[in-house]
């Protein structure tokens, strides 16, 4: 399975993915953005919820930027047989690329 998705690719999947806020907690809390239906994640503690990912539903997931966070939480998501990507770019790819974000 591909291990990234391009933000202008996102929204023709937004509605039928999970999506995953898989950012740090201080990213998180210093952003007053999300992406529509995100649900939030802390990467820090994947092995107490990563057994309750569905296995045969795509998942999105995205970090600030793209880089280390979302990198290390696709691996082990796909390494549990988690259909699992993460946005080029994270949430700010999303946003330079005009893709939808909303006030959390």
């Amino acid at each position: 399975m591909e291990r990234t998705i391009k933000p202008e690719d996102f929204a023709a999947i937004a509605d039928t993915a999970m999506v995953l806020d898989v950012r740090r907690l201080e990213d998180r809390a210093a952003s007053n953005e999300t992406v529509p239906f995100a649900i939030w994640k802390d990467p820090t503690q994947i092995e107490q919820w990563i057994e309750a990912i569905p296995r045969k539903h795509e998942v999105v997931i995205y970090c600030v930027r793209g880089g280390g966070v979302s990198n290390s939480v696709v691996d082990r998501l796909q390494a549990e047989g988690v259909q699992a990507r993460f946005i080029e770019g994270g949430i700010e790819g999303l946003k330079a690329a005009g893709g939808k974000v909303e006030a959390k």
